[in-house]
């Protein structure tokens, strides 16, 4: 008796040549819809569906495979005389070979003001089906999900006359990853359209695909894989949906730099230049063109800049490129390259270059996610644009509207720094961060001393409130001139006074920014 393929997919590729190669085999072919339609136009025999269950594809396509005469011969069990005596009883023939994948849910939803009737006119209902009854009878029923799958099992029924157990288990563990990834998608997006739903939801369901094994983790000794959002396939300024045009893979570790360094890049508007070294930023700047951006954020930290990650928010020419070349770096990621640029590049083979699309912050993810042991802590990113007319002068003197310049700048760094954070900037330039330390007068320490004399004249950004007045007394002896912090301790007054005693402006924002 001839081995029986069902075939129904949608995504084609390599489809006409591998149900060729099935019937070369001896494979009977039965398929459905689009599919079936094809495969004739082809010249592969096929056999339609509505041929087996003896019943018409109905209500626009959606009832075609969910029939008895499909699933009984996918689901019964060859090792089971019961079983085989009803598929004779009822005149049902087995199906050997399930090839099926689902309608592209993600794509659709990807589109440009897709309706929730769309949406929900492209969920698969025969297609899922049809997987899990293939995968849960693994054992007697292959199942392919995965185009990429196709050469493999060729090869493997042209040798071996069948498929092994070993290669039965591996697809089907592959056909429920396919469902369920599927299923996250459609549970998503339909919780997205509850507006009456809490805004963290009762369960958490997220579809991540593996887009590639990585070298190893943080350490050699790690194993490590990079995983992509499937629901944010639309955002271009993603990191997921960046395009490497030049140089190695990238690592763990860059992967994790690089996404601190896009999102600071993200909070700018005018041209903007950010290097990043273990994920905090060593240097950012913004200036009139991107090479002056670029020239003014090595200049903040010339040390500390060399093997880091360059995050540029706008195109990058050949000019800035020339400069870039000049000293060793990880990666550079930007929204543009220009030709020119990416010849200067080819120079540096090894240094990669990636490009993201448009960088705008609102086409930032929503939540951020962190592991503990046992369970995930889930919060909003904090997207809420830096803006003045929120903040609060609580001294003597009020900063001038250059020192209000580089106050905003500086509250866009210090977000981005760990905690505990403080910023020194001079004319849109840091010139000190002390980022991750246990106290804020260590913090503010190590930013004096990365500023050195040009701390003079500069304004201070600090991430949380100053628990006592001693960092306003450190920093005004090297001359700071403005201050802006969340204010909110219960010694605020001291640290007001303390900045008031020293002509010092000081404004209170009411937004903390810690980062751990």
């Amino acid at each position: 008796m001839s081995k029986r393929a069902l075939i129904s997919v949608s995504e084609k590729k390599g489809l006409v040549d591998f149900a060729r190669e099935l019937v070369a085999l001896g494979f009977e072919i039965l398929s459905t819809g689009g599919t079936a339609r094809q495969l004739a136009i082809e010249g592969v025999p096929v056999i339609k569906v509505a041929e087996i269950t003896k019943f018409p594809e109905i209500l626009g396509g959606r009832v075609k495979t969910l029939h008895p005469n499909i699933h009984g011969g996918i689901l019964a069990r060859r090792q089971l005389l019961s079983d085989r005596e009803q598929l004779v009883e009822h005149g049902i023939k087995p199906i050997d070979l399930v090839v099926v994948n689902l309608y592209p849910f993600a794509n659709t939803i990807a589109k440009k003001g897709v309706t929730l009737e769309d949406a929900i006119e492209n969920i698969d209902i025969g297609g899922p089906t049809m997987v899990r009854s293939a995968a849960k009878n693994y054992k007697d029923v292959a199942v392919i999900v995965n185009p990429e799958r196709y050469t493999e099992v060729l090869s493997e029924l042209k040798e071996k006359g069948k498929l092994s157990a070993k290669t039965h288990f591996s697809l089907a563990v592959e056909a429920f990853a396919h469902t369920a990834e599927y299923d996250a998608l459609i549970s998503s997006f339909l919780a997205n359209q509850d507006t009456q739903a809490s805004f963290f939801k009762e369960q958490l369901i997220l579809p991540f695909k593996k887009t590639e094994d990585l070298r190893y983790g943080e350490n050699p000794q790690q194993k490590a894989a990079f995983y992509s959002d499937v629901t944010a396939v639309s955002n271009s300024a993603a990191i997921a949906s960046a395009r490497q045009l030049q140089g190695k893979a990238l690592s763990f570790n860059n992967y994790n730099d690089l996404n601190a360094a896009w999102d600071m890049a993200l909070e700018f508007t005018e041209p903007t230049v950010v290097a990043v070294k273990h994920t905090n930023p060593c240097g950012i700047a913004s200036a009139a063109t991107v090479h002056q951006a670029y020239v003014r954020a090595f200049e903040a930290d010339p040390v500390s800049i060399f093997g880091g990650i360059i995050a540029v928010n706008r195109e990058v020419d050949a000019e800035t490129a020339r400069e870039m070349v000049k000293i060793f770096l990880e990666v550079v990621i930007a929204s543009a390259f220009t030709p020119e640029a990416l010849e200067v590049f080819k120079s540096k083979k090894d240094l990669r270059i990636l490009q993201a699309g448009q960088a705008l912050r609102q086409a930032a993810v929503e939540f951020d996610y962190k592991k503990v042991s046992g369970g995930l802590l889930v919060q909003e990113i904090d997207k809420k644009e830096v803006d003045p007319a929120d903040w609060q002068v609580v001294t003597k003197r009020a900063p001038s509207e250059e020192e209000k310049s580089d106050l905003a700048f500086a509250i866009k760094v210090v977000k981005h720094v760990k905690s505990n954070a403080i910023v020194l900037v001079k004319n849109k330039q840091t010139i000190g961060i002390g980022a991750g330390q246990m106290n804020r007068v260590g913090a503010a320490k190590i930013a004096l001393a990365q500023a050195g004399n040009k701390a003079a004249g500069s304004i201070l950004a600090s991430d949380a409130f100053f628990p006592f007045s001693d960092t306003v007394e450190l920093v005004a002896q090297a001359g700071i001139a403005a201050i802006i912090q969340p204010g909110g301790s219960l010694r605020d007054k001291d640290s007001v006074q303390e900045a008031d005693k020293h002509n010092i402006a000081m404004v209170v924002t009411g937004r903390r920014y810690f980062k751990h």
